[in-house]
């Protein structure tokens, strides 16, 4: 047999080494993960990363933990608080990223773990810990009137929070109320905890007015942090304006700019006046306990001036606690020729409130929430101030743009 010649051999022996070279060879690295030996292509292990930094705290229900994996993907992520059943979350159809599902709950510690697999096939885990805002530190705002509510030309946008707010420029900015009709809508601060806004004149009847509320992440104040971002809206009605006259006891029904009804009334007497100026019906109840004492009225045996479990179609005015409302307690005379009540504007109905027929029913059917009452020639009652319910129009133009903090 011919011995195969130095050229052949070596020949052979450079296409063992070819084929050699086309095989990937693994050797464990430092950390027990598999890596390409010397001199071959190295494949990276997947990599995990968390939207949500390792050791973060103050994190709000809106900020959505998100689990994302390169160079792989991903295997298992768990998230569990510190106590409680653990949240669910949805994997993307590549599986390169993991979302928490539904807000995040406060004053909670929360615990990731993922675990990914590279494109070599080695498992990669990765844990991560944050702390959500503490309840404590949750700013929350209610607005009036209610969502979807429609209201009358009076009812302006009232913005109550729960904490005081120290930074008005900075939530101020972060509630938007804006008007179909156009209109210029400005805000007022009434204190650290209600902002209202309203145009310069009564809004216009059938305009659309939305509040936004991007509350989210503002510091109102040290420890006090907005967690809402929502819109709401409400509808502007017919425009109807009542006009009580205390010195004739009467009281005119204005719609729409032509006169429904003349009302005869009971305001208050001498020692307890019912307030002059531009009140807005703020709400309406079939039926209301009234008691003095809740106002301050006491006899002089100290106890409640008055105390009636049953006050039919009462609508309130002030905060203080004056209503329009039905009165079956006192004689029919007394309406529209004296003023004999505790400061309440009263109209003639019937225990219970049954008779659709008196004025107190008639009024309170055809009133809505949002409607202006004004209270004029009331000897000794003052002014109501502005702050006092939903009284925002007894403010000028001026007077009203003084009152925020962007102007």
């Amino acid at each position: 047999m011919k011995k195969p010649s130095a050229r052949t051999l070596g020949c052979t022996a450079v296409a063992v080494c070819a084929v050699a070279a086309a095989v990937p060879f693994f050797l464990p690295d430092a950390t027990g993960t598999l890596a390409d030996a010397p001199g071959h292509a190295h494949v990276p292990p997947a990599r995990i990363s968390f939207s949500l930094p390792d050791g973060s705290s103050g994190i709000r229900p809106s900020q959505t933990p998100v689990v994302s994996v390169t160079g792989g993907h991903l295997v298992s992520v768990t998230m569990e608080p510190r106590s409680g059943a653990g949240a669910a979350g949805t994997l993307s159809p590549d599986r390169a990223e993991w979302t928490a599902s539904g807000p995040l709950a406060l004053g909670t510690d929360y615990t990731l773990h993922a675990v990914a697999e590279g494109a070599g096939g080695a498992p990669v885990s990765r844990d991560a810990s944050f702390a959500t805002l503490p309840a404590s530190q949750a700013l929350r705002a209610t607005v009036t009137p209610a969502a979807s509510a429609t209201v009358g030309v009076g009812m302006p946008v009232s913005v109550q929070f729960d904490k005081p707010v120290r930074n008005e420029r900075a939530v101020e900015e972060a509630v938007e109320v804006t008007a179909s009709s156009g209109q210029q809508v400005t805000g007022h601060w009434f204190g650290p905890r209600r902002l209202d806004f309203r145009p310069q004149t009564f809004w216009k009847p059938r305009t659309t007015v939305r509040v936004r509320l991007a509350l989210d992440g503002v510091t109102a104040a040290p420890g006090a942090v907005g967690v809402q971002d929502r819109s709401v809206g409400f509808t502007v009605g017919r425009s109807q304006i009542s006009t009580v006259d205390a010195a004739t006891s009467t009281m005119t029904v204005v719609r729409s700019g032509r006169t429904l009804k003349e009302l005869p009334v009971t305001t208050g007497d001498a020692e307890h006046a019912t307030y002059n100026g531009t009140m807005v019906i703020s709400s309406k109840s079939l039926r209301a306990r009234m008691n003095g004492a809740t106002v301050g009225l006491l006899g002089p045996d100290g106890e409640p001036a008055y105390d009636i479990p049953d006050v039919p179609h009462a609508m309130r005015l002030t905060t203080s606690g004056t209503f329009v409302h039905g009165n079956y307690w006192a004689a029919p005379s007394v309406f529209g020729t004296s003023n004999t009540s505790h400061g309440c504007i009263g109209l003639r109905d019937v225990k219970g409130g049954a008779d659709p027929k008196t004025p107190a029913a008639w009024f309170y059917d055809n009133s809505l929430v949002g409607d202006v009452l004004v209270v004029k020639n009331s000897a000794g009652g003052g002014t109501v101030k502005a702050s006092n319910g939903l009284s925002d129009w007894n403010l000028s133009w001026s007077q009203w743009k003084a009152g925020s903090a962007l102007v």
